[in-house]
């Protein structure tokens, strides 16, 4: 039988998009003579469609829109992923329809509740062997614990979070030996090096229940903070038979192959290895494809960036010169301007020059694209696309360096963004004047220096916020994960911004990440920032500061700031933690340290709950929309410092 998992990159209860995008992946996979297609987890609303899944309104209206597809699977079987609401609860399902009929909703055993999933809040679990009846104008279809058969393959489901529970517990323990295949629907998020543990999950369910595990992943920035890699697995007994390339520029990526269900095939004794993942390759591909979808999806017309000369802002701005570089190669010029929606025809024409339509099939995927550079025609369309799509500004004041200026305007010119410069020291002055006058005394740094720092940073905000207004674009934010967890930054000023890229990133990888783009992917404009120390240059030049004198090293803080939430430990065993893996340290600037970062995270939550929205890209992050909840007001770590 050929069976096929497509991908699909949708928007949260946008019907019209949604089935546009199921129905074109029908078509493909009837085109390729498939004969069971998997679709991702509650494709038909979209994932990320949070407390309205505890509406009646939408699963009626997603079991309404359901019945629009039945017509297009005669000749196939295709399942698909809608939330279904009865007797007051919410369950998630994936509908199997063959030849115009729905055959019945597998429902979602286990329920994601840990880093960035809430899905209790909004589902029910269903029990396992238990069934019921979903009724829709007089028509009436099974739902639960069940099993389907297609042309002589049995079949059963496991959705997402079914497969990441014990063996002993999910669902694929129960139907071993019972079904032939097992199909996963999934909405599962990115995180860097998370493919290894799929890869693994997959293939292993494969090899220890003795069967076919069909996987298939959402993709794209759905909704605005979390990303899908778009990753189509197939696999038999352990034995890899198919994987995609992930982070596709497509809209639909369907992925087939042929499966023998007739001829055993010998269980593997191992698992073959996926090749280590590229990290920064990977965080690449991720930052860019978010970026067009978050640009496109907001129906933006480009990027403002306040271009400071610094690590975080260049990064920024090389992750859009990146969506564009990507975008370009893979999807081609006219068709990633056409889906950004911020370009007229005739610019298209312009730029992209006569288009020759072609296929997705014709397309190369998004890690040949990556690794691939373009000629001197695309290298100047993916310029001309970046002077469109993305304005910068810098920002200086007196205390702002050569240096400084000398990255942002090199690295602008370099990507072909426009560059523009001008002063803030008028309206800082000014502001300064007006509080002077008020309190009847001068303001010096040495009795006001965190309020003279705050002015400069936030009189940036305004011309950058009307900059971007009469444009009508996003405000790009420069915030790492760092600066979020200690509250190095101005509120309503750095943090100033429409969606805040990096935020799920640490500075050290940001660092590393910069430099790893000026020689892999041949940005030397980066030349002049990698030579830099990282300073918020809000200070007296004269005073030299740097991020790491005001706060500690960034792998110290990155360190502390793990163990503490991510491994979820107490400062005194933080401590001791860091004492062991580094005996030689001085204890006491360690203790120093600890009591710095946990005093800084405890009076700094009023500022992560205002962040603008980020991407998660790692791990974990440290938003309290996302991933980590901490209250605003607290005692603060105070005994528990005082204990070290």
């Amino acid at each position: 039988m050929r069976i096929a998992g497509a991908a699909l990159n949708q928007i949260p209860f946008d019907w019209q998009h949604n089935l546009r995008t199921i129905k074109d992946a029908i078509e493909q996979a009837k085109t390729a003579g498939v004969e069971l297609l998997c679709l991702p987890e509650l494709c038909l609303t979209g994932y990320g469609c949070e407390d309205l899944f505890l509406s009646d309104w939408l699963p009626e209206s997603a079991l309404a829109h359901l019945q629009q597809i039945r017509p297009w699977t005669q000749g196939i079987l295709v399942c698909v992923g809608l939330p279904i609401r009865m007797a007051g609860r919410t369950y998630n399902t994936a509908a199997v329809l063959r030849d115009g009929e729905i055959l019945g909703f597998a429902a979602k055993q286990f329920l994601a509740n840990d880093g960035v999933h809430y899905e209790p809040r909004w589902f029910t679990s269903w029990r396992a062997g238990e069934t019921g009846t979903v009724s829709w104008e007089g028509q009436q279809w099974p739902i639960g614990d069940l099993i389907f058969e297609h042309k002589g393959v049995r079949f059963g489901f496991e959705i997402c979070e079914d497969a990441w529970r014990p063996d002993n517990e999910r669902p694929a323990c129960r139907l071993m030996g019972r079904v032939d295949l097992i199909v996963n629907p999934s909405a599962s998020h990115f995180a860097m090096s998370k493919t290894d543990v799929r890869y693994n999950l997959v293939l292993n369910a494969s090899r220890n229940f003795d069967c076919t595990y069909l996987y298939a992943n959402l993709l794209g920035n759905e909704a605005g903070r979390m990303i899908y890699d778009g990753e189509i697995l197939v696999a038999r007994n352990g034995h890899l038979l198919h994987r995609n390339q992930l982070l596709s520029f497509k809209e639909v990526d369907m992925e087939c192959v042929d499966v023998d269900f007739a001829t055993p095939l010998a269980r593997a004794e191992t698992i073959e290895p996926l090749p280590t993942p590229d990290e920064y390759r990977e965080l690449n591909q991720a930052l860019s494809l978010a970026l067009f979808d978050y640009l496109r999806k907001a129906r933006s017309r480009g990027f403002v960036l306040s271009l400071s000369g610094g690590a975080d802002s260049c990064m920024c701005a090389v992750g859009v010169a990146e969506m564009v570089r990507l975008g370009t190669l893979e999807i081609g010029t006219a068709e990633f301007m056409r889906r950004a929606g911020c370009f007229t025809a005739d610019d298209i024409a312009r730029i992209a020059g006569p288009v020759t339509p072609r296929s997705d099939q014709d397309t190369p995927g998004p890690k040949e694209a990556s690794h691939t550079q373009p000629d001197a025609e695309q290298q100047r369309q993916q310029r001309e696309i970046t002077h469109h799509l993305l304005t910068c500004a810098y920002q200086g004041t007196v205390n702002s360096s050569d240096d400084t200026y000398n990255s942002a305007k090199e690295l602008a010119d370099s990507i072909g963004a426009v560059f523009y410069n001008w002063g803030i020291d008028e309206e800082v002055n000014g502001y300064v004047g007006k509080i002077e006058h008020a309190l009847g005394r001068e303001l010096t740094w040495q009795t006001d220096d965190l309020a003279l720092q705050n002015i400069q940073a936030r009189v940036r905000a305004p011309a950058i916020w009307m900059l971007a207004n009469v444009q009508n674009c996003l405000l790009l934010t420069t915030s790492n994960r760092s600066e979020a967890s200690v509250g190095y930054c101005t509120m309503d000023g750095d943090t100033a911004g429409s969606i805040s890229p990096i935020a799920g990133v640490d500075k050290d990888f940001v660092k590393k990440w910069l430099r790893w783009a000026e020689t892999e992917l041949g940005y030397p404009g980066l030349r002049y920032v990698n030579a830099l120390q990282p300073t918020a240059e809000l200070r007296p030049l004269e005073d030299n500061q740097t991020d790491e004198r005001d706060l500690m090293p960034y792998i110290l803080l990155n360190r502390i700031e793990r163990l503490a939430f991510y491994n979820r430990l107490s400062p005194q065993q933080v401590y001791a933690t860091l004492v062991q893996e580094d005996p030689a340290a001085d204890p006491e600037q360690l203790k120093t340290y600890v009591k710095r970062f946990y005093s800084l995270w405890a009076r700094n939550q009023w500022k992560r709950e205002r962040y603008a929205p980020a991407f998660h890209l790692d791990d974990y992050n440290v938003d309290p929309r996302s991933w980590l909840r901490f209250p605003i007001l607290s005692g603060g770590f105070t005994q528990e410092l005082n204990n070290l």
